[in-house]
């Protein structure tokens, strides 16, 4: 780098003296002053010496005012043309205890020779000398607050808000990445969460209803909504407090439906963190050998049967938690020339319902067991409720909070022809089809869902 020394320059109207070339510096040597530049750019930060009472600033210094323990004023030096003065709310307090800002003697302020007051959370100003007809001009002022989050922070899947709470819904496999845990409250790192597996699908032949997927929730303190009954947060096991680092989710896909006569399929578990939810439990068809219910998040329903052949119930909550994630499925009824009806799914709150065995007559079949509702989403929903029975002449009805799917009755005997799956992520399990129907229904999808207070 070059460097020009000039030691005396003569005074020559309109003339024009340049100091150094593209990319050079020009510098002062040590103990030297300069003057007719003005300084209109920066200042020097005082780090070292935080204002907490009243001072007199110097040109080219900035300041951080701490006027957490009372108000009090800077008073700012005599001004000559290019002088520069800043200073910034060093504990966000202006709003509560304000800076004055004096002029000197009769210099003004803005054009205006009186003082000044900064009343503005987080303030920052900086000021330059103009002339004596405006005194100091305010070049700069941020009254916005730019401050750390102390608040936990994250990303993954698809997030809302709710009053001050953030929500991250995944319908299917991703990442729950944190990236800060908060440092405002160490309990605002437990984390609200519902985690709710696939359903079972339904059986066929005079079918069963199939297990809705397991249901597990915990409301956190700091993220006030109206939780389900199956708030698991007292359980001390059941907590999750994260921390910086990355959370893989998997949502379950619902057991797929299956062809006449076939064995049905059970849920797919879903996971996040420590906790798992287990698939909902297969429902019993009207066919030896599969007319047992299966085990899972909540038990499939047994089928129809000869009387010393009825399905029996899938036992829910397996492997059990506390609380349960679901409920047992039914039973079904004895398989007879008039009626014949699968029991229903269990659902998460509520078990399946079963078939009275050896009516004369034909009869309701029986509706899924009950779901969970909650409004961690910030509405209310229901989960993993139960599929209903399949039968003869009715099929039963979906769960009462609406996740489940309705048995379908043989269109054989005036039945609905009608068929559907259980909604996609809702956990309900798959209802039970009549004779006439090719393929069972398959069980809903599951969903994950997180909270936690984000401001």
């Amino acid at each position: 780098m070059s460097k020009i020394e000039v030691d005396a320059i003569d005074k020559q109207s309109g003339s024009t003296l340049t100091l150094g070339g593209s990319g050079t510096a020009v510098t002062l040597a040590s103990g030297a002053t300069q003057t007719g530049f003005g300084r209109t750019g920066t200042v020097d930060w005082q780090t070292g010496s935080i204002k907490t009472s009243t001072f007199t600033a110097a040109n080219g210094e900035g300041y951080f005012a701490n006027t957490s323990g009372g108000a009090f004023t800077m008073n700012l030096p005599a001004g000559t043309a290019g002088n520069i003065v800043s200073v910034v709310d060093y504990t966000n307090t202006f709003q509560t205890n304000n800076l004055t800002i004096a002029p000197n003697g009769s210099q003004k302020i803005g054009g205006v020779a009186a003082s000044d007051n900064l009343s503005t959370e987080g303030q920052s100003v900086t000021f330059v000398y103009v002339d004596d007809t405006e005194g100091w001009k305010n070049v700069q002022d941020s009254t916005s607050n730019v401050t750390g989050n102390p608040f936990l922070i994250a990303s993954g899947g698809t997030e809302t808000t709710s009053g001050n709470c953030k929500i991250h819904t995944f319908t299917g496999p991703g990442t729950f990445t944190v990236a800060a845990a908060s440092t405002n409250c160490a309990a605002e790192n437990i984390v609200s969460y519902m985690v709710v597996a696939g359903g079972g699908a339904g059986g066929t032949n005079h079918g069963a209803g199939a297990g809705g997927g397991g249901f597990r929730e915990i409301k956190s303190p700091s993220t006030p909504y109206t939780a389900s009954p199956l708030d698991g947060y007292a359980t001390p096991a059941n907590r999750i407090t994260v921390t910086a680092q990355a959370y893989t989710i998997t949502v379950g896909a619902g057991g797929a439906g299956t062809p006449n006569c076939s064995v049905a399929n059970s849920g797919n578990p879903s996971t996040f963190s420590t906790i798992t939810s287990a698939g909902g439990g297969k429902a019993g068809t009207g066919n030896t050998p599969f007319r047992d219910g299966g085990n899972g998040g909540s038990g499939g329903a047994g089928s129809s049967g000869p009387s010393t052949t009825i399905g029996s119930a899938g036992t829910g909550n397996t492997p059990p938690v506390s609380p349960a994630q679901g409920t047992n499925g039914g039973t079904g009824g004895t398989d007879n020339a008039s009626w014949r009806s699968g029991g229903s799914g269990g659902g998460a709150t509520t078990a399946g319902g079963s078939t009275p065995p050896g009516p004369s007559s034909p009869g309701p079949s029986a509706a899924g067991g009950a779901g969970a509702t909650t409004n961690i989403s910030g509405s209310p929903l229901g989960y993993s409720g139960g599929g209903g029975s399949g039968g003869s002449f009715q099929g039963g009805g979906a769960s009462s909070c609406g996740s489940g799917l309705a048995g379908q009755a043989n269109t054989d005997n005036g039945g609905s022809p009608t068929m559907s799956n259980a909604a996609a992520n809702r956990g309900g399990g798959g209802g039970g089809a009549g004779s006439n129907q090719p393929t069972g229904s398959s069980g809903g999808s599951g969903i994950v869902i997180i909270r936690y207070k984000f401001q």
